[in-house]
């Protein structure tokens, strides 16, 4: 009996919606639309920044790379989604599995990096608006072209280093006896449920990280809507400091979804958890959150909208 508790798993099987069949066909039509509008309106924002000159800046570089890491991590998740929902008893390879944590982990900890970047960009462009105007217009090809390579590089690397230790601590654990994950994707929580053997160096090494990627950038969040908030409450007329205060919402929205449900998957107490609760949340964050960026960051923004109107006025007079 020892040896077939400790027969090792090559293959995986979501399981997350195995017990209602009848919902296949509606989640994937849904799930397909909302791939669908992902891609388009991501793609949409993507083009709108690299043909209008005003958004060259790097705010909008940042946000360009959000919106198509956006899409990759749709990609990377979704489609699989959909597959199991057509044909519940496929099994994922190892593989596959491995393949799919990892661009996962890697497109979602960049994200985590470029929201923190884009914090620390918005607490230089507020306090001192000229000044960065000034900076921005000096040299603005060149300093343009530096300030986006090392900041959106830095991401980048820091990205590829925390996912490569992640995905080497969790694929370096022995999965034995059941080959049933219960959940929408191959997730480093349902994975570690399915271990045998000592898994706690690995577990740690992986709590450290987490603790690494999200509490820091929301650290460096907080410090400059600290630093922003102090610049806002400087201005002297209400309106003034609306506008101001506006200016951040599109971001803040942002961090506040997506690091929200971060917390809420990975750095809780997962005890008495529900697993029906995980699942309604990582599959909110997964296709929602992606779908949601270009609606929370066009309409709330003034440079972003005058963009959008000036293509279309020249798309009307050609």
């Amino acid at each position: 009996m020892a040896e077939k508790n400790l027969t090792l798993v090559t293959k995986f099987l979501l399981m997350a919606f195995i017990d209602c069949p009848e919902w296949a066909l509606p989640l994937f039509l849904l799930f397909l639309f909302i791939y669908l509008i992902t891609l388009l309106g991501n793609l949409g924002m993507i083009i709108l920044i690299r043909v209008d000159l005003q958004l060259h800046t790097p705010m909008y570089f940042l946000l360009s790379h959000l919106l198509l890491l956006d899409i990759c991590y749709s990609f990377a998740t979704v489609p699989l989604m959909m597959a199991v929902l057509l044909e519940p008893r496929a099994a994922l390879s190892y593989t596959l599995c491995a393949a799919q944590f990892f661009l996962f982990t890697f497109f979602g900890s960049i994200d985590c990096y470029l929201l923190a970047l884009m914090a620390n960009d918005l607490y230089m462009a507020v306090p001192r608006p000229l000044f960065y105007v000034t900076i921005m217009r000096r040299n603005a090809r060149l300093g343009f072209v530096c300030v986006c390579v090392c900041v959106g590089g830095g991401a980048y690397v820091a990205g590829v280093f925390s996912t490569l230790v992640w995905k080497v601590s969790a694929f370096t654990l022995s999965f034995c006896g059941t080959s049933e994950i219960d959940f929408i994707l191959c997730d480093l929580p349902p994975l570690l449920k399915i271990t045998c053997g000592d898994s706690y160096t690995q577990e740690v090494v992986i709590i450290v990280f987490a603790i690494f990627v999200i509490p820091a950038c929301m650290v460096v969040i907080s410090v400059s809507y600290l630093i922003i908030v102090l610049a806002v409450m400087r201005i002297p007329s209400a309106g003034g400091r609306a506008k101001t205060f506006w200016m951040c919402t599109s971001h803040l929205t942002a961090v506040s979804l997506f690091f929200g449900t971060l917390i809420f998957m990975y750095l809780r107490d997962n005890s008495g958890q529900s697993s029906e609760e995980d699942r309604v949340v990582s599959v909110f964050y997964i296709t929602v959150i992606p779908m949601l960026n270009p609606l929370i960051y066009s309409p709330r923004n003034k440079e972003v909208t005058e963009a959008l109107r000036n293509i279309l006025s020249r798309a009307r007079l050609s």
